[in-house]
C-alpha cells in the first residue's frame, strides 16, 4: 500500500511532536495550539484550520517572554 491511499487534501497540522502544554498560556509549546485545537484538529474544517495556523505565529511571543532562566544558586 502506499501513502497516496490516505493522503487527503487537508491542511497538515501544526505539531511538532513536542507536546507539552505551558500552565499559564494554555499553549502547547511545540505548535501553539490551544488544548481545544488539539482535540479538535481531525474535526475542523480545512477552513478552520486554515485560520488556526494563520494564528500561530503571533501566540510565540506569549511563550517567548515567559522563559526565563533562573539565577544560579549561589554558593556558601
Amino acid at each position: 500500500m502506499t501513502d497516496e491511499i490516505w493522503k487527503r487534501d487537508e491542511i497538515d497540522s501544526p505539531c511538532v511532536k513536542i507536546c507539552v502544554i505551558d500552565p499559564t498560556e494554555k499553549l502547547c509549546i511545540g505548535c501553539l495550539r490551544t488544548v481545544e485545537e488539539i482535540t479538535d484538529w481531525s474535526r475542523l474544517s480545512k477552513e478552520a484550520r486554515h485560520d488556526i495556523m494563520a494564528t500561530l505565529p503571533a501566540r510565540a511571543p506569549r511563550l517567548r517572554k515567559r522563559r526565563r532562566r533562573r539565577p544560579p544558586a549561589e554558593s556558601s
